[in-house]
């Protein structure tokens, strides 16, 4: 059954409808013009409204019932605790290369939640398989036109995405990309290469059939992002993957630069891009930054680096000063699969006069991997790797290693933890202009 909480407010944002009403962190809307609101989505469209009824429960438990006249479309100025004011829509497939499936026991809950949830791939692109939706779901997206989805497609094949999801209901994923095309709907497509499961000629047929839905004014398949399987010491034995290594990259690679030639010729778009990652692992030079298009997949790592790099040259001109006093000196944490890539980076912060930036650039122990990506380094490995060193002003962190919101690494230990253990300032920097920024006033 579900149960649709209070939506709980934790921002009010200044100078707003809200803040003028005299709304506080802590309130909560039970309900809008008499409905209880499921998530933000709801949330959204009850207050398109230009007369609001809400009903509100404030900190101590009381109910008042508020009107509101404003525009039509005019927001309200508030934040909340979460998305989803009910449950979590959760996954019940068994993916061998599933993340969650690849951590280690006893850490907190929350890691272990198996998301599926439509509702926050519409509202910030995470990635779902359609395998877990109901009906009364479907028809919801239908009415309330929620489009572009985020769709983990893998396979086309009804057989190998079966064997991949390990649940009979994945091989529907051509009739439910059908059911989009039908309604005018999009979803972007995210495959996830397995090595020896559905790489090769899987791969090319999976490609080509979601090239097929690539048509007319909204093609129903926007786009498709091509990524490597993604091993940790941690995942289930007898797991049928292999890790993806320098040779199957350059493979894929180059299978997949051919079926892009086709794809631009045929609709003037490369329409399936390679994640960043085949070119680390394959020790490739990335595609120019042309290639990216207007970057469609840049939350799967397609084009990130690329992007990164050219924001961070646009930051340097305006930003950074040609001499740093006092002089300082910082430790630049990131993997090291982009290690070669930030070369230019951090010969350009170390250009400034007064300031030297070391890069640590590491892999991880605590998910013992050879090459790993920024985002999925640990408290352990910074512990690992950098005790006993003479940290300077501090370690620049960039804050994918977060989880979000928090100053928690994905291991559970805190920001605040490996500070006091490595006896040194760190310093959570979220984009190129936050690394440039601390880097001068550290």
């Amino acid at each position: 059954m579900t149960t649709i909480r209070p939506a709980l407010i934790t921002k009010v944002l200044p100078d707003s409808i809200a803040a003028e009403i005299g709304f506080e962190t802590g309130d909560a809307i039970v309900s809008i013009n008499g409905t209880h609101p499921r998530d933000l989505i709801d949330y959204r469209f009850l207050c398109a409204d230009e007369v609001l009824e809400l009903e509100v429960l404030d900190a101590t438990g009381k109910i008042h019932n508020i009107e509101i006249e404003k525009d039509y479309d005019e927001d309200l100025g508030l934040e909340f605790e979460t998305a989803l004011f009910d449950n979590l829509i959760q996954c019940n497939n068994r993916c061998p290369f599933c993340f969650i499936d690849q951590q280690p026991p006893g850490k907190r809950s929350s890691l272990y939640l198996k998301d599926d949830d439509y509702r926050l791939s519409f509202l910030y692109g995470s990635y779902l398989t359609l395998t877990n939706l109901t009906e009364r779901e479907w028809q919801r997206i239908d009415k309330m036109r929620l489009s572009p989805l985020y769709v983990s497609v893998h396979a086309t094949e009804p057989e190998v995405r079966i064997r991949l999801l390990k649940n009979p209901r994945a091989g529907q994923i051509l009739q439910q990309i059908k059911w989009f095309q039908k309604r005018r709907l999009q979803i972007h497509a995210q495959v996830v290469v397995c090595p020896g499961i559905n790489d090769g000629v899987h791969l090319e047929q999976t490609l080509r059939d979601l090239a097929s839905f690539h048509t007319g004014e909204v093609p129903a398949v926007a786009s498709v992002a091509v990524v490597p399987v993604g091993l940790t010491k941690f995942r289930p034995e007898q797991d049928e993957l292999t890790p993806v290594t320098r040779e199957k990259a350059i493979e894929v690679i180059k299978q997949v630069r051919s079926l892009q030639q086709e794809f631009r010729q045929k609709f003037d778009s490369t329409f399936a891009w390679l994640a960043d990652e085949w070119f680390l692992i394959a020790e490739e030079d990335l595609p120019s930054e042309s290639e990216y298009e207007d970057y469609p997949q840049i939350d799967n790592g397609v084009g990130s680096i690329r992007l990164f790099l050219k924001k961070f040259t646009q930051a340097a001109e305006k930003l950074l000063p040609p001499k740093v006093k006092p002089q300082r000196r910082l430790h630049w944490v990131v993997g090291n699969a982009v290690e070669k890539a930030f070369q230019p980076i951090l010969q350009r912060l170390n250009s400034t006069e007064g300031l030297e930036v070391k890069m640590h650039a590491l892999n991880s122990d605590y998910w013992g991997q050879n090459i790993t990506v920024t985002g999925l380094l640990t408290g352990h490995d910074l512990l690992l790797n950098l005790q006993k060193q003479d940290l300077g002003a501090g370690i620049l962190l960039p804050t994918v290693m977060l989880k979000h919101g928090e100053s928690v690494f994905l291991d559970d230990i805190s920001i605040e933890e490996v500070a006091r253990q490595l006896k040194t300032k760190i310093f959570p920097v979220a984009g190129v202009e936050e690394l440039i920024k601390t880097c001068i006033q550290a």
